[in-house]
């Protein structure tokens, strides 16, 4: 097993050896861009090192690495322009650099490009597995989202729906990742379907982070301004449990109502703080990666990987960014 950085440099060099330097520009170098402001690269280094500690190998799912690296960063320009996004880890969103009719059109070939690398040196044998998971995977995403769309106009969001929302628009992705480099390792369907498992919890936790990050991170790690979610009152799992508990009617008051972006950070920030949401999310997300590690239990691994997926769920809950 390598470490997580020697896979995501793995990553890097091989996104910098894909073919977008060509006509026409006005269509492939928005995704150039997009790909070269970096990230985590959470998804492809799942792939890699499930591969990696199934196969012994982590290059028989590079295709699959990269497609769902590519893939997730299509679904990050439709987003941004959705969410009127200017920032994306640091720098213009590409529909602020370029256009909005850009982003989406170069977002369109990012999920062609994304299908082509999904199932590129497949055979018999991992063709159908492959391309089932990958494109059930889309389509949970675009579920996800629609969820996403959908409370924006609505303050009766329940916890419930809320979770089912983030597993379908970020979770599924991370187990897709995994299932995906099991697939290509040519793990047996049990092992296919604990590292699947794996991702979903680790993905859980992951966006239950993001959220936190959004409202307690600082914006010179985060990559982006504090409080965006506030401002645009989006249904996070801090502002529907702060809808629900705010019994003094502070929220209430907030939402939907023009006030200037600092005070609005503040004010809800501060009833979230006396609800003691923070240290509930923080432990929120301990309980998932440690869902994710449990599943690990039929992952068929041997100590030195096993410890390596441990060690990345919690990395994903001590995360700054």
């Amino acid at each position: 097993m390598k470490t997580i950085q020697q896979y995501a440099q793995i990553i890097e060099n091989e996104i910098a050896k894909l073919n977008l330097d060509k006509s026409p520009l006005g269509l492939y170098a928005p995704i150039r861009y997009a790909l070269e402001a970096g990230g985590k690269r959470l998804r492809p280094v799942l792939a890699l090192a499930v591969a990696d500690a199934i196969a012994g190998n982590c290059e028989v799912a590079m295709n699959q690495a990269l497609a769902v690296e590519m893939f997730h960063n299509f679904t990050l320009l439709h987003d941004d322009v959705m969410d009127k996004a200017d920032v994306r880890r640091g720098r213009p969103s590409v529909h602020k650099k370029y256009n909005e009719s850009t982003a989406i059109l170069s977002g369109d070939a990012m999920l062609t490009l994304a299908t082509q690398l999904a199932v590129k040196d497949c055979d018999t044998s991992t063709l159908r597995p492959v391309l089932h998971m990958f494109n059930t995977t889309a389509m949970e995403v675009y579920e996800g989202q629609q969820y996403d769309m959908d409370f924006e106009s609505r303050n009766d969001v329940s916890i419930d729906e809320y979770m089912e929302m983030i597993r379908l628009k970020t979770s599924v992705l991370l187990g897709c990742a995994c299932g995906l480099g099991a697939i290509m390792a040519g793990a047996v369907p049990g092992v296919v379907k604990a590292m699947y498992a794996y991702g979903e919890k680790l993905g859980l936790s992951f966006q239950l982070k993001d959220d936190w990050l959004d409202t307690y991170g600082k914006p010179e790690t985060f990559g982006k301004p504090v409080g965006g979610d506030i401002l645009n009152e989006k249904k996070t799992w801090l502002l529907i449990n702060a809808i629900s508990e705010d019994c003094d009617g502070i929220i209430a008051g907030v939402l939907g109502k023009e006030m200037a972006p600092e005070k609005k950070i503040a004010t809800v920030r501060e009833v979230y703080d006396r609800l003691g949401l923070s240290e509930r999310c923080r432990a929120l997300e301990l309980r998932y990666a440690a869902e994710a590690v449990k599943c690990l239990d039929d992952a068929q691994l041997s100590a030195v990987p096993r410890k390596f997926f441990e060690d990345l769920a919690l990395n994903s809950v001590n995360r700054d960014k």
